[in-house]
């Protein structure tokens, strides 16, 4: 049983599948592990180190899918790469079957099993798999910090001769897995947080980690069976925006996390609402690369607007692509490890496994 990884397009992903932990743990579990040369030597991972584990290292890519089982990535493989994949391999990655359509169907139409990760669902035993929200914790996270970076003033409360700094007050929008970690965060540099969401289940969770819930009168849950958010209605969304004028005129930072699977982000943070935060603020939007939840996000860029700066960017963990693709290899291959029969040495699509039934594409 063989599995391999190609190369990412490096100037937009830096993480990898399989880093040499994971690599040691497949070969463990009797599968063959083969990569192309120079693989993950941007993050320290040189050739030298995979290949005392036993991985077999390629010197171009078509070779390395020519006899393989199952292909491990972490999008969907660029066109070139598609070509090479055949009949009854298995792809396994964050293939983004929404945006990715046409080209996922294709490899339906050539028999080639298609898992997509962003599918897992929700139930406990899918959690070691769960890469959206081992990935979120990091990008909530690593928001903070950036956010922070380009905030000119101190974050805590600061008690001197000469005088007190006050605290830096923290909204942070959306308390889905990207934003507890950063209401967390910014809670343990020392900022005041508050935070909302149209999940009034997150409530309790925004309170325990010592944010303040902002709730829009007589709100209803919003959420879907998986747990996700589903789109508000329109007397939602006026009421949420009545409450978040009023609010930004005391903020300092806000992040943005605010995402429905599959559709375009919802605009939450409007022109009219940028206005009424002091010059020096900051807004950084994690929901940049599906549109984003502010007024004026680009698409790595830091756009400023009345000396507010707006800043989201196409992939955050590309900041923190070491962690990143620690998290992520493992998760992956607590995946292969449920689709592999080992016994007979081979994978097995067991339909009546949840897991496997929602992630692969039909």
């Amino acid at each position: 049983m063989k599995i391999v990884s190609a190369t990412e397009e490096k100037n937009f992903e830096k993480r990898v599948a399989i880093t040499p932990e994971t690599a040691k743990k497949y070969i463990s579990i009797g599968m063959d592990v083969s990569l192309p040369k120079n693989y993950g030597s941007h993050l320290g991972f040189d050739d030298d180190e995979y290949k005392s584990l036993g991985v077999k290292l390629a010197e171009n890519e078509k070779d390395l899918f020519d006899q393989c089982d199952v292909i491990v990535q972490l999008n969907l493989p660029s066109d070139d790469k598609l070509t090479y994949l055949k009949e009854n391999q298995n792809l396994i990655g964050v293939l983004n079957p929404y945006s990715n359509k046409e080209k996922l169907d294709a490899l339906i139409k050539k028999k080639i099993n298609s898992f997509s990760l962003d599918l897992l669902p929700r139930i406990t035993r899918a959690q070691s798999m769960d890469i959206l929200s081992s990935q979120a914790n990091l990008a909530g996270y690593k928001a903070v910090i950036e956010s922070f970076a380009h905030f000119e003033k101190a974050i805590p409360m600061m008690m001197t001769a000469a005088g007190t700094v006050p605290a830096a007050k923290v909204l942070v929008v959306g308390a889905g897995v990207a934003g507890l970690q950063a209401i967390a965060t910014a809670k343990r540099m020392g900022a005041i947080v508050y935070a909302t969401d149209v999940r009034m289940a997150s409530k309790e969770q925004v309170e325990s980690l010592g944010g303040k819930f902002l709730t829009v009168e007589g709100s209803e849950n919003l959420e879907t069976e998986g747990g996700y958010a589903k789109e508000a209605s329109e007397d939602f969304k006026k009421k949420q925006e009545d409450l978040l004028s009023e609010t930004l005129k005391k903020i300092d930072i806000v992040i943005c996390t605010a995402l429905i699977p599959g559709k375009k982000a919802p605009l939450i943070i409007k022109e009219n609402m940028i206005k009424n935060m002091h010059p020096g603020s900051v807004i950084y939007d994690l929901a940049a690369i599906q549109g984003g939840n502010a007024a004026f996000t680009e698409v790595d860029k830091v756009i400023e607007k009345d000396g507010i700066k707006i800043l989201g960017e196409r992939n955050i963990l590309n900041r923190l692509p070491i962690s990143a693709s620690s998290l992520y290899a493992k998760n992956v291959f607590n995946f292969v490890s449920n689709l592999l029969d080992k016994e007979n040495n081979k994978i097995n699509i067991n339909l009546e496994d949840e897991i496997i039934e929602k992630t692969l594409l039909k």
